[in-house]
């Protein structure tokens, strides 16, 4: 329907809101959302934020949660009805979920988070306006803990700060900084596990997987995924050597002295003093390939342009793998039917994360 704002369901877990949350909701609209989860499991529901106008029995604007397999329904909810717990537990494999609007002044709309009983939140739901979905209380200090992040947290309102090598400043919003950490694929989502330590000075912002985090001050406290918890990293830190490059094309520029400089293969590696590779100019379907010696496991790529003397940069890519250099898959992702395509840079100087979700095994990479 016309009230649909932000919405990404999947069998195990999803988000969904009303149309311009959490700025104020349209007038005289309506959304539907069927939500299915796999035979045999039940579907948990977090309210992150309900705030429709008040009005009589919620008759203005409301949202109303029914289980077709028991019969039953629950609210509605408004502003002067409000959901008794955040967390609702249904014992029911489908639930719609139904919203709408009449005439009103104010009123953010909703936001909704769902997962299957096979992934359940540990803890106590926060907040969405604070933290993502199936966040829990503050544990003690460099303590662990686990949260399951529901598929969709990329595109909810909030903001992150600091970048996956730092951490992340404790205000950023949780299951959004995951997604910028590349622990979890934001059309999946899944568990993430990570410590709380001490603060740092400066949050220094960045660009990975899509997102772009904040430059923040200091903190007492930071979110670290994964690393400080003796557990196995979803993606390493380690940096896998190159033993040869190889391209479609490079460039031969002949510069104003009449010399000629090669944009050769060889100068894609990342931290190049100087001019970088090139395709050749006007050249169709460029690529560069990496030869890594032997297979690995590729948990992701960085990018960065050339600004010696040209402002270049490749702003999106797709990537194909090959274990024999003969035989190429192209990468699609978890579970997509198409190639994905990752953004890249927006300018010449910054670098950019992308994380492979699943990992590549390979040994070339174009």
């Amino acid at each position: 329907g016309d009230g649909c704002g932000h919405t990404l369901l999947t069998p195990h877990s999803g988000t969904l809101s009303s149309k311009n949350y959490p700025g104020t909701y349209p007038n005289h609209t309506a959304c539907r959302w069927r939500l299915r989860a796999p035979p045999g499991t039940s579907l948990l529901l977090a309210f992150g934020d309900v705030d429709l106008e008040s009005s009589e029995r919620c008759a203005h604007s409301s949202l109303l949660l029914a289980d077709p397999q028991a019969g039953t329904t629950y609210g509605p909810f408004c502003r002067n009805a409000v959901p008794a717990a955040p967390l609702l537990v249904t014992n029911s494999s489908a639930v719609t979920v139904l919203f709408n609007s009449t005439s009103h002044r104010s009123g953010r709309g909703l936001l909704l988070s769902y997962a299957t009983s096979q992934h359940p939140g540990r803890g106590e739901r926060t907040p969405a306006m604070q933290r993502p979905p199936w966040a829990v209380p503050d544990p003690p200090l460099a303590m662990c803990f686990s949260v399951y992040c529901p598929a969709g947290c990329k595109d909810i309102d909030g903001d992150i700060w600091g970048n996956p090598s730092q951490g992340y400043r404790d205000t950023s919003v949780l299951c959004k900084a995951a997604v910028h950490a590349g622990v979890i694929a934001d059309e999946l989502g899944g568990q993430v596990t990570l410590a709380r330590q001490k603060g740092i000075t400066l949050y220094e912002s960045a660009f990975a997987n899509g997102l772009r985090s904040k430059r923040g001050s200091l903190s007492e406290k930071r979110l670290i995924f994964h690393k400080a918890c003796h557990l196995p990293l979803p993606a390493c830190g380690d940096v896998l050597e190159v033993a040869a490059f190889n391209a479609s094309s490079w460039w031969h520029e002949v510069d104003a002295l009449g010399q000629d400089r090669a944009w050769v293969a060889e100068r894609a590696a990342l931290g190049t003093a100087g001019h970088s590779w090139a395709a050749e100019q006007g050249s169709d379907s460029a690529w560069l390939e990496l030869d890594l010696g032997a297979r690995r496991n590729i948990t992701g790529i960085i990018t960065k342009g050339s600004s010696e003397q040209y402002d270049y940069y490749v702003m999106s890519y797709r990537v194909s793998s090959s274990r024999d250099g003969k035989n190429w898959r192209p990468y699609r992702g978890s579970g997509g039917q198409e190639d994905k395509v990752f953004e890249g840079n927006a300018d010449s100087h910054g670098e950019v994360s992308n994380a492979f979700i699943p990992p590549i095994i390979a040994r070339y990479v174009r």
